[in-house]
């Protein structure tokens, strides 16, 4: 059974930092690309930051160079640091395995990031 399982979210300040961790359990975790979504209601979930297997970051450009993705695969974990934090980053934010050559993907729960002063 696949699981992703997202923690690090919380309420923060303006200008703060927060860093998300999701720990993968089923998958040959070093072989799937990961990556970190996040959705507000009444909006489609978007792409923030993806990790190929190898270790390619890409970001959505609202968050480069204030977000960092990276991985450890001997933890089965993908990190998501996120500093300069503002109110438009609050959202629940998701991790996604996707396997390379099929696509097929997993989900977790998601975890709330609330950016309020």
């Amino acid at each position: 059974q696949v699981q992703l399982v997202e923690s690090g979210g919380g309420l923060v300040q303006p200008g703060g930092s927060l860093r998300l961790s999701c720990v993968g359990s089923g998958i040959i975790f070093r072989i799937y690309d990961m990556a970190w979504y996040r959705q507000v209601p009444g909006k489609q979930r978007e792409l923030v930051a993806s990790i190929t297997y190898d270790g390619s970051a890409n970001y959505e450009e609202s968050v480069k160079h204030r977000f960092t993705i990276f991985r450890d695969n001997a933890k089965n974990t993908v990190y998501l640091q996120m500093t300069g934090l503002n109110a438009e980053d609050t959202a629940v934010y998701y991790c996604s395995a996707i396997y390379p050559i099929t696509r097929v993907d997993y989900w977790g729960q998601g975890t709330q990031v609330t950016v309020s002063s």
